[in-house]
C-alpha cells in the first residue's frame, strides 16, 4: 500500500469544504425552526446565537467517509473492519440526542442514558476495547464485559469533557481540532511507520475530525454566528473517543514490540518500546484540559450541594475571562496548552531518550503561566512613551473609558485596561464581549437552562 498522505489529506480537504459550506444553510434553518435560545446567566455571548452547527459537522463526517471508501490507499479500511460503520452508527445516534437537546433541551439524564446507548452500538459492532497494554506486564487481555463497560466509560467521558468546554466561541473546535492533529501524527506513525494495519481506522478518524472542526472553525471563531450545540460537541466528543478506543484496544501491542525488536540495538529498542505503551496516555493527554474542566466541575457543583449536571460559571474558560484576558486571548491561551500537552506528549514517544523535550516542554509551560498572568501584571507607560505602546498602555486613553463608563452608570477599575468596554455601555449589538471583567459586571439574567 503506497503511502496514503495525499489521499487523507483529500479526505481531510472535503470533510472541511462539506461542514464549510452547509454551515452557513443550517444557521437559516436554525433561525426558522427557533433554535436561538435566550440568554442565560452564565453565557459570555449579549445576543440570541443559533445553535444546530451539529448538523454540518454531521455532513461533513459522513461525506469524509464516503470518499475515503472511494480511495484505493482507504477503501481497505471499511474491508478489513467494520469499525468505520460502528462509528458512523453511534455518531447518527448521538448527533439525533444533540439536535432535539438543541432544540428542546431534554433532560441531562437522558442525555446520559443516549450516549451510553451510542457507546453500546458501537461495542455491538466491534468498536471496542479488546486489551490493554500495562507496563511491567504486557498486554493484558479483558473479557467481553470488561471490554464494555471500559469502551462504554471513555466515550462518555470524552463527550461529556468536550461538551464541558465548549463555552467560548471557537474554543471545543479548535481544542478537538488541536488534540486530532496530535492522535493523527501518533496513528499514522503507529500504522506507516510500523506496519500495523490495526492503525488505520483510528488514523482515519483523526484526519476527518480534523476536517470537522476546520470547516466549522470560521463560522464559530468570535464572534460567532452559529454554535455547534450539543449535537455538534458530543458529536466530535465521540469521534475523539472513537480513535482512542479504535488504537488502544484495537492495536496488538506484541506485533508491535516484534517489530521494534527487529531494529536497532537493545537499547534503542528499549526506548522504542514507549510506542506501546503510549495508546494508555495519549487518549488522557489529548483531552486532559476538558478532563480536568470535568473534574473540577463535578467537585465545584457536589461541594456546594448541587447536581453535578446542574450549569455555572465556574469553568476554566469563565476564569480566564474574570481574571481580565479578553475573549480571543482566553480562547488563545486554551489551545496553547492543549497543543502543549498533546504534542509534548508524542514528541515524547518518538524521543523519549532526549532530554531536550522535557526541557522545552517546561520552558513553554513557564511560558503559558507568564500569559494566565499577564493581566494582573499591564504595565503602565510614562507620559512620555505614550505614542510608542498600545492604546490599552495609555493613561488618556483609560481615562476617556473611565468617563464613558461613568455616563452609562457603570464603576470602572482603571487598572483593567481602557480595551476592555463594560457592559451595558451601548455594546448590546455585539454578539460575545472582547473582554469580560468581574462577575459582578455581568447583568442580572435571570434564566438558565442547559449547556451550550
Amino acid at each position: 500500500m503506497g503511502q496514503p498522505v495525499r489521499e487523507y489529506l483529500l479526505t481531510l480537504c472535503v470533510t472541511a469544504a462539506v461542514t464549510y459550506l452547509l454551515t452557513g444553510p443550517v444557521r437559516k434553518f436554525a433561525i426558522a425552526t427557533g433554535a436561538m435560545p435566550e440568554i442565560r446567566a452564565r453565557d459570555v455571548h449579549r445576543e440570541p446565537t443559533p445553535r444546530l452547527g451539529g448538523i454540518a459537522m454531521f455532513g461533513g463526517l459522513c461525506a469524509g467517509l464516503l470518499v475515503a471508501d472511494h480511495l484505493d490507499s482507504l477503501n481497505g479500511v471499511f474491508e478489513r473492519s467494520n469499525e468505520p460503520r460502528a462509528l458512523l452508527s453511534g455518531a447518527a445516534l448521538i448527533w439525533i440526542i444533540g439536535v432535539l437537546d438543541d432544540k428542546f433541551e431534554i433532560d441531562a439524564l437522558i442525555k446520559l442514558g443516549g450516549q451510553m446507548i451510542a457507546a453500546g452500538v458501537m461495542v455491538v459492532q466491534g468498536l471496542t476495547i479488546l486489551w490493554l497494554p500495562l507496563p511491567g506486564v504486557g498486554a493484558v487481555s479483558l473479557t467481553s464485559w470488561q471490554g464494555t463497560l471500559l469502551t462504554v466509560a471513555l466515550v462518555v467521558i470524552t463527550i461529556n469533557a468536550v461538551n464541558f468546554v465548549d463555552g467560548l466561541d471557537g474554543l471545543a473546535a479548535g481544542m478537538v481540532c488541536i488534540a486530532a492533529a496530535a492522535f493523527f501524527m501518533y496513528a499514522y506513525r503507529i500504522w506507516f511507520g510500523y506496519g500495523i494495519e490495526a492503525a488505520a481506522p483510528a488514523t482515519l478518524f483523526a484526519a476527518i475530525l480534523m476536517g470537522m472542526c476546520l470547516g466549522f472553525l470560521p463560522h464559530n471563531m468570535h464572534p460567532a454566528r452559529i454554535f455547534m450545540g450539543d449535537s455538534g460537541s458530543m458529536l466530535i466528543g465521540l469521534v475523539l473517543a472513537a480513535g482512542a478506543i479504535s488504537i488502544t484496544g484495537q492495536v496488538d501491542p506484541d506485533a508491535l514490540r516484534m517489530n521494534l525488536s527487529l531494529s536497532g540495538s537493545e537499547r534503542e529498542a528499549t526506548h522504542a518500546m514507549l510506542p506501546v505503551f503510549i495508546p494508555l496516555l495519549m487518549p488522557l493527554t489529548i483531552i486532559a484540559i476538558p478532563m480536568a474542566d470535568l473534574v473540577l466541575a463535578i467537585v465545584r457543583r457536589t461541594w456546594k450541594g448541587q447536581s453535578p449536571f446542574a450549569a455555572d460559571r465556574g469553568h476554566l474558560h469563565h476564569r480566564l475571562l474574570e481574571i481580565g484576558h479578553s475573549h480571543s486571548r482566553a480562547v488563545l491561551i486554551m489551545y496553547f496548552w492543549a497543543a502543549l500537552i498533546a504534542f509534548g506528549t508524542l514528541a515524547y514517544s518518538v524521543h523519549s531518550a532526549s532530554m531536550w523535550i522535557v526541557f522545552v516542554i517546561v520552558a513553554l509551560s513557564a511560558v503559558g503561566l507568564v500569559l494566565l498572568l499577564l493581566p494582573r501584571f499591564t504595565p503602565r507607560a510614562p507620559r512620555w512613551a505614550e505614542a510608542f505602546v498600545p492604546p490599552r498602555y495609555r493613561r488618556r486613553t483609560r481615562l476617556a473609558a473611565a468617563s464613558v463608563a461613568a455616563e452609562g452608570g457603570e464603576e470602572w477599575d482603571e487598572d483593567e485596561g481602557a480595551e476592555r468596554t463594560p457592559v451595558g455601555a451601548g455594546v448590546s449589538g455585539v454578539n460575545g464581549a472582547t473582554a469580560v471583567g468581574p462577575r459582578s459586571r455581568f447583568p442580572d439574567r435571570r434564566k438558565t437552562g442547559a449547556s451550550r
